[in-house]
Formats: structure tokens, sequence, C-alpha cells
């Protein structure tokens, strides 16, 4: 059982939130063009999980962080700043040469969920990033669904049912308490439902 909870944290792990929501988008914009896809998808690909990756590694090498899990406060200042960086050169350099206006709302209620997490971890609170990137992609579906009148419900029921699966695994795991994990998810949640009124 612990071998099934590890794998589901490693395929819903926060690093593929960024990509996974950007798809996502794609599939369900009734008027994407192969160019605009490509456009947004391509370099967000690579600033979100192909440069995190290397600076993983070299995190890792320098003895700064221990894990791909981030185990401890201090272990996920650096990621988060990282993360912070990088959402906020996609605002400023990719989306604006491929403008999608609702990814861009998407990416910043990231920025703003990633930046109110990095804050916690001063006072000592440990939020869980992976509900935080599966609160986000959550809102997003529905806000997807109403923005486009498209019945998503399927989709939406199912991804529901895989945040619980991996709320479960952080807690078999004894990654988080409860209390982290709601507050992660609430914060993935409210920081995409405060910028729906701005492009809904």
């Amino acid at each position: 059982m612990r071998h099934f909870y590890n794998i589901i944290s490693y395929i819903f792990h926060p690093l593929f939130i960024p990509i996974g929501g950007t798809i996502l988008y794609f599939f369900v914009a009734p008027y994407s063009t192969l160019e605009m896809q490509s456009g947004n998808i391509v370099p967000i690909f690579i600033l979100t999980v192909i440069i995190p990756i290397i600076f993983f590694l070299i995190l890792k090498n320098l003895g700064v962080i221990s894990s791909i899990f981030l185990p401890t406060i201090q272990e996920r200042k650096y990621p988060l700043y990282i993360s912070c960086i990088i959402f906020l050169m996609i605002l400023y350099k990719v989306i604006p040469n491929n403008y999608v206006h609702e990814l861009f709302y998407f990416f910043t209620g990231l920025l703003t969920a990633t930046g109110t997490a990095l804050l916690l971890l001063f006072i000592k609170f440990k939020t869980s990033i992976h509900l935080l990137g599966m609160g986000s992609i959550l809102m997003f579906m529905i806000g997807l669904s109403i923005h486009f009148e498209t019945n998503i419900t399927l989709a939406i029921s199912l991804f529901t049912l895989l945040t619980g699966l991996v709320a479960t695994s952080r807690l078999y795991l004894k990654s988080h308490t409860r209390n982290e994990l709601l507050i992660g998810f609430l914060i993935g949640c409210c920081s995409q439902l405060i910028i729906l009124k701005y492009w809904l």
C-alpha cells in the first residue's frame, strides 16, 4: 500500500500542476489553434518541469534539499522562491507572446497560492503543496466549465476523487497533518476563486 501511495504522490506532484492546467485548458477551449497551443505548452513545459528538475538536481548535490517531496520547512523555501520567479517569467514573457486570457489568470492564481505558501513558511507552517496544486486545478476546471459552457462534470468529479486520493496518500505517508492538507487545498481553491471574476 505504501508503494501505491508513493506512486500517487509522484504522479500528482506539484511540479506537473502548471503544465497540467495548461493542457487541460487547450482540451476544453473550443477556439484554440495549433500555433497557440505550441506557443504556450512547449515553453511552459520547459519552464515549469525541465528547469525545476535541473534546479532540484543542483540543490540536492549542494545538500540544500534531500528529497523531491521537500520534507522540512527550510528545504521548501528555495523551490518556492524559484517557482514564484518562473511564474512571473511566464506571466510577463510567455503568455504575452501568445496571449491566452484564461491561462494568464490561472498562472496569476498559481503565483498567489505559491507566494502564500512561502509566506506561511516564515511562521513555521508547512502547507501541503500537493493539495494546493490539486485545489488550483479543480477550481480552474470548474471555471473553464462555466466560462465555455461546457459540460465536464465527469472530469470534475473524477478529479475531486483524485484530490481525495492524493490527500489520503499524504496522510498515509505521514508527510502532512490534516490541517496542512486542508490549508493547502483552501489556498489553491481560493487563489483561483478570487480571480474568477476577472475572466468569467
